[in-house]
């Protein structure tokens, strides 16, 4: 697979819809991990990523990173779809999505399931006719060694009865290297689900020289009318300390 420039890809479509990507800086010292969101409606558009620190059974803190309504008094439909802990930490793992499937992934693996595992049990959104996919990531650091794994659950190109599951593991991602999955291939009615296999774009120096060009990067790269908010993550994989930025389009 040939690699792409990350923000070329990004601009290719005014609506790829929520986006994720992971992957390694180009002088290999930080796991790079990204999501944002997009929308089309004023519902969609309602929102914001915000930090919140929970409390786990095991009595840690940890900071939760979760979508809000901008202004609660537009909130139409089924909440659940737009309204989702979008990132958690479970040890030395770092849990990225585009739903509450984050929290599926969570408890599955507090339980010993893999990451495919904890997926089985669900399958796209329940948004029919786009039949959204479910998108999610899953960073893992241990002994100074990291590898990454994406997912996308789907319709069967539009079919409700058949989900498509698919799960991708990087297991040495290479300096200045990232995949990058989306939910849909641009604009449409229906919109049409992502298809293929992650992209695979370069993090050169130009842009994983540090969090805040990256995060530039990527806010700059995305449509102005359509992107929402952005979370960027790096994790210095030697020691594990993170360093996270936010952007918000509603202030």
């Amino acid at each position: 697979m040939n690699m792409v420039e990350l923000q070329k890809e990004l601009g290719s479509t005014s609506y790829p819809g929520r986006g994720i990507i992971a992957g390694k800086s180009a002088d290999g010292k930080y796991a790079i991990s990204a999501y944002w969101t997009m929308g089309r409606s004023a519902g969609s558009r309602n929102r914001v990523f915000v930090t919140e620190q929970e409390t786990g059974a095991d009595g840690k803190t940890t900071d939760v990173i979760r979508t809000k309504a901008f202004d609660p008094s537009l909130i139409a439909g089924d909440p659940s779809l737009i309204i989702y802990a979008a990132v958690r930490q479970l040890g030395n793992k770092t849990i990225v999505t585009n739903g509450d499937q984050t929290d599926t992934i969570a408890e599955g693996l507090a339980k010993g399931l893999t990451f495919e595992q904890s997926l089985r049990s669900r399958k796209y959104e329940h948004d029919a006719p786009n039949y959204t996919p479910r998108i999610s990531s899953l960073l893992e650091i241990e002994n100074g060694a990291y590898n990454y794994a994406l997912s996308i659950l789907k319709s069967d190109c539009g079919n409700g009865d058949n989900t498509l599951r698919f799960t991708y593991t990087y297991d040495n991602p290479q300096n200045g290297e990232g995949h990058y999955i989306h939910t849909y291939m641009g604009d449409g009615n229906p919109l049409p689900s992502f298809e293929g296999e992650p992209v695979k774009v370069k993090l050169d120096a130009q842009v994983s020289s540090s969090i805040d060009v990256m995060t530039d990067a990527i806010w700059n790269a995305l449509n102005e009318d359509n992107k929402v908010s952005l979370f960027v993550r790096f994790i210095e994989i030697a020691s594990g300390k993170q360093e996270t930025r936010i952007i918000n389009k509603n202030k």
